[in-house]
């Protein structure tokens, strides 16, 4: 591991610390919080705790970033395929459109069907974070260049071989970019899914806005803040190690066939 890769998982292991003790401390954050807004009668968003709340959020930007990301990635390996670049567009498309709706107005279309709380969500949620990783995955297996996969097919490899063995591990940064960028919206989009019970740490913000408590409103952003860089640091720390691990390989394959 290098010094520049530990620094990275260092920081991302400090801020998921420090959001750990945040949620974990309601006592000490009842009276920093009363300290900061001493006019506010009750600092803490009382109906339930931020330990719970945070669960909630990981649980909603966890279930619709799977999604995303499962669907988001085949969708961009079939629409990279020799003959399909009318579904390339398509799906491109579909995708653009989902995000082009602000996440209250897929809220209020999906709650009569799927009713209130985490269901409309996650499909707001997924629509959110579709796109980049669609467009990352197909940008990645693009850029692998024609020489690669000639060479893939003249050594035997069939063409699922290549696609798993080749393509997919060259365009992993790529993707993982995409993914990176999606969770992260998620993360500060799911805020939003509080306004059909879908909890999360979107709770004590709206509770803050309607009740003009900025004690809650502070309680929930400055977690949301917490939970956005710890995840964007761990995101940094797996692309540096994916960097890492790519350069031996390379370093080492010329060693091997020698």
């Amino acid at each position: 591991m290098t010094k520049g890769e530990g620094r990275s998982w260092l920081v991302a292991a400090v801020l998921a610390a420090a959001l750990l003790i945040l949620a974990g401390s309601g006592t000490a954050l009842r009276g920093f919080l009363a300290f900061l807004f001493p006019a506010t009668p009750e600092p803490l968003y009382p109906r339930a705790g931020l330990a719970y709340l945070l669960g909630e959020h990981i649980a909603l930007v966890a279930v619709s970033s799977l999604l995303a990301a499962i669907l988001g990635i085949a969708a961009g390996v079939v629409a990279t395929r020799r003959g399909s670049e009318s579904f390339a567009d398509l799906a491109e498309r579909l995708a653009a459109v989902g995000q082009t709706f602000p996440p209250a107005a897929v809220l209020a279309l999906a709650v009569p069907s799927l009713g209130f709380g985490f269901a409309p969500t996650i499909v707001a949620l997924f629509l959110y974070g579709i796109l980049p990783v669609l467009r990352n995955t197909m940008s990645g297996l693009a850029g692998v260049g024609p020489d690669i996969l000639d060479a893939a097919l003249g050594m035997g490899m069939g063409r699922t071989r290549i696609l798993f063995r080749i393509e997919l591990p060259l365009a992993a940064p790529v993707i993982l970019a995409g993914l990176r960028t999606s969770v992260i919206v998620n993360i500060g989009t799911a805020t939003v899914g509080a306004t059909i019970g879908a909890g999360g740490l979107g709770s004590p913000i709206i509770s803050g806005l309607v009740t003009q408590n900025p004690s809650y409103l502070a309680e929930g952003a400055v977690a949301v803040a917490l939970l956005a860089l710890a995840v964007d640091a761990l995101f940094a720390a797996a692309a540096n190690t994916l960097a890492r691990t790519r350069e031996f390989s390379a370093d080492a394959a010329p060693a091997a066939r020698s």
